[in-house]
């Protein structure tokens, strides 16, 4: 009880943090940015060790200035996300402009279904909402759930402000069974690092060998859907552009791994064109291939890299 009242308490405050205009929210990620680099120093020996794994080519002045890059922007994400609470549809949709939609759109109009994949690049949840608003047909996100269940909460109502439909990642498959009469859109964020138990593939990303999710793969695989990359950059503070670039129109047709790696090796293009808007704080490479061989996980194939 008292933990319910005390994150309606939060939501509230959020939400009137939220209907202050985006300029005035800036200065607070200002404030913010001196908080997480200097003085709390948040995560900075992930973000420099990460850095230093993914680009041993840089010199060491070249990866402190995209270090902090990445935490002012990191800043804004967090008050543009914080800004989607209560943002109107008509800004988002002044913000998030898509790019190529027409190929969505055409697979969907003739009945057929769409794989977007996306990585943890750009404000993935300010256009998540903006994607919300780019289709009619059915529109879903996969998320994996929070195990905090109060910011679980308010990161579903978020993402499901604008008509997307929410499913974990757990019920993915049998919910697009469930779908299967009708032209869908699922979107997926391909870069989450697997549970240690679903370490089943490696490959090599930013220079290092890299747990991935096969799911996107298997989900196209079943449907015989259309595969996009769903490329997400900034255009300048606050806006955004989505591109649905294609990588694979008969999936079905496709060697094993060939659309996992597809998917990596285009977010990995993007992240070396501007690396300072991807998630450098995530522990993305905590397993090992190795780890997994001495674990000796029945469920878990030997590591392809």
């Amino acid at each position: 009880m008292i933990k319910s009242v005390f994150y309606r308490l939060i939501v509230g405050l959020l939400s009137l943090l939220s209907l202050l205009p985006l300029g005035v929210l800036y200065g607070l990620a200002l404030c913010l940015f001196i908080l997480l680099y200097y003085i709390t120093g948040y995560r900075r020996a992930v973000v420099d060790e990460n850095l230093r794994n993914s680009f041993p080519e840089k010199a060491e002045a070249e990866l402190k200035g995209i270090a902090k890059k990445y935490y002012r922007y990191l800043a804004d994400m967090v008050v543009e996300t914080l800004k989607t609470l209560t943002i109107p549809k008509h800004e988002i949709i002044k913000r998030v402009e898509g790019v190529n939609t027409e190929l969505v759109k055409d697979a969907l109009n003739s009945g057929r279904s769409v794989i977007g994949i996306l990585g943890h690049y750009g404000n993935w949840e300010m256009c998540a909402q903006g994607f919300s608003l780019l289709f009619e047909k059915r529109r879903i996100i996969v998320y994996k759930p929070i195990h905090n269940p109060y910011v679980d909460q308010i990161m579903f109502k978020l993402r499901s402000r604008f008509g997307a439909t929410l499913v974990s990642m757990k019920n993915i498959g049998r919910q697009l069974i469930a779908y299967r009469d009708e032209p869908t859109i699922t979107v997926l964020v391909g870069d989450q690092t697997p549970a240690f138990n679903e370490l089943n593939y490696f490959t090599n990303f930013l220079n290092q060998p890299t747990g991935v999710y096969l799911g996107a793969e298997k989900l196209a695989k079943m449907t015989n859907s259309l595969v996009v990359f769903c490329d997400i950059r900034l255009k300048k503070r606050g806006y955004y552009t989505c591109t649905f670039v294609p990588l694979f129109d008969e999936p079905t047709a496709t060697a094993p791994y060939e659309i996992t790696k597809a998917h990596v090796a285009y977010l990995e293009k993007v992240i070396c064109q501007q690396p300072e808007y991807w998630l450098w704080s995530h522990r993305r490479w905590k397993h090992k291939p190795e780890d997994v061989r001495k674990a000796g996980l029945s469920n878990s194939a030997p590591p392809n890299i």
